[in-house]
């Protein structure tokens, strides 16, 4: 499982959104990106998560940052879970967890002993020069955007 570590290049991606419309890394060239992974639509953690990135999104605007969920479910479910929670900000379909791969967060999980590989809860803050700034794992989904706009807030102007 590759780890990407702050100061490396971030792998770059192209994947569709709840709309359909297809967001690659290149589009935000020049902009903190805030690319976030979470294991499931609609589940209690990661809609706490979204949830809590969605109140946050003004301040992340402001520092010019964007903000990306990345999972596995496709396009529709992506919807579902948008509309139902009035998410504005891009949710990314990760169909053959290809991008989730390149950036180490599928990973071997496991359930009242069952094994299975899922999506890791792990975020990078990508820096407008395209090069990882920071990355957490294992996240608190309630506390997690807050430290995350901390650390786009501290990126230099």
């Amino acid at each position: 499982m590759p780890v990407i570590e702050p100061g490396q290049k971030a792998p770059a991606f192209s994947l569709p959104d709840q709309q359909g419309k297809t967001h690659s890394l290149k589009d935000y060239a020049g902009r903190p990106v805030v690319l976030y992974f979470y294991p499931k639509d609609d589940t209690s953690g990661c809609t706490k998560e979204a949830c809590t990135f969605q109140d946050a999104l003004p301040r992340f605007d402001t520092s010019k940052a964007v903000v990306l969920g990345v999972s596995v479910l496709g396009t529709e479910s992506k919807a579902k879970f948008a509309k139902k929670y009035g998410l504005s900000f891009p949710l990314l379909a990760d169909e053959d967890h290809a991008v989730a791969d390149r950036y180490g967060a599928w990973q071997q999980k496991s359930m009242y002993g069952r094994k299975y590989m899922g999506v890791a809860r792990i975020t990078y803050l990508i820096g407008p020069d395209g090069r990882v700034v920071q990355r957490w794992d294992s996240v608190k989904p309630a506390e997690h955007p807050a430290e995350v706009l901390a650390a786009v807030t501290a990126l230099p102007a």
